[in-house]
């Protein structure tokens, strides 16, 4: 069988003279439970590591990789950079990381142009959403008073809480129905402004923050809050492997148009 291969957006550990290893190196890495999520369903995942840096050499580019992969799925991770949508940082933690902002916004846009299909997850949606024009909330807590907790850091991957899936969207189809669903919550940003050509296919019903979004031109992007690769039998939340599925379906009809 000729698996399906899927790019997974790496995450940054930049020089950090604390760092008890490589410290003085900068490490690109992804998580196992988004490689495992990928694999789930038989498809083939590789980390798409970022062409730039003070050690880069040669003349491979994003676009090199969204021509020889099926799709990319752009990872949780850091906070977004409050100047990639034209703020300053409320506050020094809140800075992100503008370094990998500008590859995975390079990523976006590469596979898109390519034709093939780019899934978002938590950082992944925030950065979409950012990359397209429209802004965040760089603390949901502190910019949105009265918001649920949307972040635990003591239950992490075990902070649940339902969304409302909208009726008449892609993603209630996939569910089997609108209305509310047990999902994972492990952001403190989130989506302020929507960029423009997207609509909002699910919100959290106790203060309206977004998520979960979908491109609705030609490109095929499609992206969620929460992080489906932590679900799992037994806990409760919704089962994701529609949302894989449908991901992995429009990686496998742009293989066949390419």
């Amino acid at each position: 069988m000729d698996r399906l291969k899927i790019g997974i957006s790496a995450c940054f550990f930049h020089p950090d003279p604390y760092r008890k290893v490589a410290a003085s190196k900068t490490l690109q890495f992804i998580e196992q439970s988004t490689a495992h999520w990928v694999m789930s369903l038989g498809a083939l995942p590789f980390m798409v590591p970022a062409p730039s840096g003070d050690t880069f050499r040669g003349d491979v580019a994003v676009a090199d990789y969204a021509r020889a992969l099926d799709g990319i799925v752009m990872h949780g991770g850091a906070d977004v950079w409050p100047g990639s949508y034209g703020e300053e940082p409320l506050r020094p933690e809140w800075t992100g990381d503008r370094v990998r902002d500008e590859y995975e916004m390079a990523l976006v846009r590469a596979f898109s142009a390519a034709g093939k299909p780019v899934f978002g997850i938590c950082r992944g949606l925030q950065l979409i959403n950012v990359a397209h024009g429209g802004t965040l909330y760089q603390d949901i807590a502190t910019q949105k008073p009265g918001s649920r907790t949307h972040r635990d850091a003591d239950t992490y991957d075990l902070n649940f809480h339902d969304v409302n899936v909208l009726p008449g969207t892609r993603l209630a189809d996939l569910l089997g129905g609108s209305g509310n669903h047990t999902i994972n919550s492990v952001h403190h940003q989130g989506i302020k402004d929507l960029a423009p050509g997207f609509k909002i296919e699910a919100t959290s019903p106790d203060d309206g923050v977004i998520e979960a979004i979908r491109a609705t031109g030609s490109a095929w992007i499609h992206a969620v809050q929460w992080h489906p690769e932590f679900h799992r039998a037994g806990l409760g939340v919704v089962d994701d492997t529609p949302l894989l599925q449908d991901f992995l379906d429009a990686a496998q009809a742009a293989r066949r148009t390419s």
